[in-house]
C-alpha cells in the first residue's frame, strides 16, 4: 500500500460556543492522487482544508491528529510550518480578492511567493512569475505583472492565486473551489492543467468543491460531507453511479425547476441601454496624457422590461462586470442609460443618491463586499438607514424579514461576516440588496460560491421574488446552466462586444456564433451528470 503524504485521523473542530463544526473526519491522501471533498456550504469542507496547514480562524479548537509525510503537524516548529505553507503544500483559496494583497502589484506578490522558498535571482523569479501567469491562461502576462488586484476580473484574480499556489512545485495542492469564478472553458483549462501536473509531478490534490459534475471528471476518490461529518466516501465512479446516502442523491439531482418564471405581458421597459462604452487607461505619458487604452465594453445595448431577467455571459475579462459597474455609475462610461424614464448617466447629487435605491448590486465576491467590522444586522440595514428614516425596531424587523427571505436564521444577524461560509455570505449580500426593494437587481455571479443544491434554492428564491415583486434582473454569470434556469434572454460577450443575443433557450439550443458554440460545448462536458439510479 502506498504511504500517505497526508493523513488525518479523527479530526474534530469546535467553535468558541462549543458548536461542532467538523466531527471525527479521517482521510489518507497519497502522491499522485486526487481526492475531492464535496458538500453544501457550511458542511466543514474548507475548515478541514485549513486545518491541514494549521490555519484555522481564531477561536476554533481542533482535536485529532494530522500527519504530513509521517510528521505530526502539532509538533512542527513555526519555522517549519512556514516552509511547508506555500512550499511543499500550496493552497488555492476560495475568494481570490481577499487572498491577494491590495497594496502590491501582482508581479511583486508572485515574486515574493517564489523567493521565500527558492534561492534564485530576482530576474529568474520575475521570469518564473511571467511563465506561471502564461501557464494558467492569463493573456498579456507581462502587462498583468504590473497590474493591481482590483484591476483584474474575478476570474483573472483566481488564476493568479492558482499560479501562486503552483509557484514552488508543491507536493500537495489544497484547492478550495479553485474555479468558481471561471467560465466553463477556463474551468476545463485550469483543471486540465492541474491534472497534467498531477500526472507529471506526482502531485497530490485535495479538491474542495460543490461542483459534483466537475469532480466526477477529475477526482479519483470522493468524500461527501454534511454538517461536519463524512457521510459517504468511495471511488468517484461508485459515488456517482451508486450513491448510498440520500444527501448524496440530493446533491446529484438537477434543479427542481429549470425554467424562468413567466414574463409579464405588456410590461414597461425598466432599463434601456444604448451605445454603452467603457475604457480603462493602461499607460500615461510623462505629462499625464493617456497613451494606451483598453476597451472593456464596446457599443453595448439592451432593454430590460419589468419582471424580466436578462443574462450576460462570457469568459472572464469579457467585460461583463465592467458593464455592470458602468450602469451602476461605479466606473466612467459613455452612451445612454435610461432607468425608469430618467437619463441615468446625467443624474448627480441628491437625484443620483435617491435613484440608487432602484438599482442594486450583488457583488461577485461576498466577503470582499461585506465590511468585516460590522454585524450582519448593520450590513443589511445600511441601505435603509441611508434612504429611509426608520426606528431601530423597524430596522431590526426589516433585517429579520430580509434574512428569512434568503433562508437564513434571523438569529444570525448579530454575528460577523467571517463567521459564515462563502455561500452564507452570498445570501447575506443578497438580503442587503433586496431590503431596499429595487426595480432592477444586478447579480454578478451570485451563485458561483454555492453548491449545486443551494444554487437551486437561491434560483427558486429569485424566481419567487421576481414573481411577487415584478423586479427585473441583470444576471451576470459564467454558468450557462444557471442562466438557462433563470433568464428569459441572454447576451453573449467576448472581448467587450456582444457576439450573440436572443431568447435564452433558443440561443443555448442552437447557438450561431463559434464562441457561443464553444461555451455550450464546454458546459455540456462539465455540467451534465449521469442519470441517477432508480430507487426502489
Amino acid at each position: 500500500m502506498t504511504s500517505s503524504l497526508l493523513r488525518i485521523q479523527q479530526l474534530s473542530i469546535t467553535s468558541s460556543a462549543s458548536e461542532k463544526l467538523v466531527q471525527k473526519v479521517s482521510l489518507d491522501l497519497s502522491a499522485g492522487e486526487w481526492l475531492a471533498l464535496v458538500g453544501e456550504s457550511g458542511s466543514g469542507k474548507t475548515l478541514t482544508g485549513l486545518a491541514c496547514l494549521r490555519l484555522l480562524p481564531a477561536g476554533l479548537k481542533s482535536e485529532g491528529t494530522i500527519h504530513w509525510q509521517g510528521q505530526d503537524l502539532a509538533s512542527l516548529s513555526p519555522e517549519r510550518l512556514r516552509q511547508l505553507r506555500g512550499g511543499d503544500i500550496g493552497m488555492v483559496y476560495q475568494e481570490p480578492l481577499t487572498a491577494l494583497n491590495p497594496l502590491h502589484r501582482i508581479g511583486k506578490q508572485l515574486i515574493e511567493a517564489i523567493t521565500l522558498h527558492q534561492s534564485i535571482s530576482p530576474a529568474q523569479a520575475a521570469q518564473r512569475a511571467l511563465n506561471l501567469l502564461a501557464e494558467v491562461g492569463i493573456d498579456d502576462a507581462a502587462r498583468r505583472l504590473e497590474a493591481w488586484p482590483h484591476e483584474l476580473s474575478g476570474g483573472q484574480r483566481q488564476r493568479v492565486v492558482i499560479a501562486m499556489a503552483l509557484a514552488n512545485s508543491p507536493k500537495l495542492l489544497i484547492a478550495d473551489e479553485p474555479t468558481t469564478a471561471l467560465d466553463a472553458l477556463l474551468q476545463n483549462q485550469i483543471l486540465d492543467l492541474l491534472k497534467s501536473l498531477q500526472k507529471r509531478r506526482g502531485l497530490a490534490i485535495l479538491h474542495i468543491s460543490h461542483d459534483l459534475p466537475q469532480v466526477q471528471r477529475y477526482a479519483d476518490r470522493v468524500m461527501v460531507m454534511q454538517a461536519g461529518q463524512v457521510i459517504e466516501a468511495d471511488k468517484t465512479e461508485h459515488v456517482f453511479q451508486q450513491p448510498k446516502h440520500d444527501y448524496t442523491r440530493v446533491l446529484l439531482q438537477p434543479f427542481a425547476n429549470s425554467q424562468p418564471c413567466p414574463r409579464p405581458k405588456d410590461a414597461n421597459v425598466t432599463l434601456s441601454v444604448s451605445q454603452l462604452n467603457v475604457r480603462y487607461a493602461l499607460e500615461k505619458t510623462w505629462w499625464g496624457a493617456v497613451s494606451h487604452w483598453r476597451d472593456a465594453v464596446c457599443s453595448l445595448g439592451l432593454t430590460l422590461a419589468q419582471g424580466e431577467s436578462v443574462g450576460i455571459v462570457g469568459e472572464s475579462g469579457s467585460g461583463k462586470s465592467s458593464f455592470a459597474a458602468a450602469i451602476l455609475r461605479l466606473t466612467p462610461a459613455t452612451g445612454r442609460v435610461v432607468l425608469l424614464g430618467q437619463d441615468w448617466l446625467k443624474l448627480s447629487g441628491e437625484s443620483l443618491r435617491r435613484g440608487r435605491a432602484e438599482l442594486q448590486l450583488v457583488f461577485q465576491d461576498p466577503y470582499g463586499s461585506l465590511n468585516p467590522r460590522l454585524t450582519v444586522a448593520a450590513l443589511i440595514s445600511e441601505g435603509l438607514r441611508a434612504h429611509q428614516a426608520l426606528t431601530e425596531a423597524a430596522l431590526d424587523a426589516a433585517v429579520c424579514k430580509a434574512l428569512t427571505a434568503v433562508r437564513l436564521d434571523p438569529q444570525c444577524r448579530h454575528r460577523y461576516p467571517h463567521e459564515f461560509s462563502g455561500g452564507q455570505r452570498q445570501r447575506i449580500a443578497l438580503a442587503r440588496a433586496l431590503i431596499l426593494d429595487p426595480a432592477v437587481l444586478v447579480l454578478d455571479e451570485p451563485t458561483s460560491a454555492l453548491d449545486r443544491h443551494t444554487q437551486g434554492e437561491i434560483l427558486s428564491l429569485l424566481r419567487d421574488i421576481q414573481r411577487e415583486r415584478g423586479i427585473s434582473y441583470l444576471f451576470i454569470s459564467h454558468d450557462l446552466r444557471v442562466v438557462q434556469a433563470l433568464c428569459h434572454r441572454v447576451l453573449v460577450m467576448q472581448a467587450g462586444k456582444v457576439v450573440e443575443s436572443g431568447d435564452c433557450q433558443r440561443t443555448f439550443q442552437t447557438p450561431q456564433h463559434p464562441y457561443t458554440k464553444a461555451l455550450v460545448s464546454a458546459m455540456s462536458l462539465t455540467l451534465s451528470p449521469p442519470p441517477l439510479p432508480v430507487q426502489t
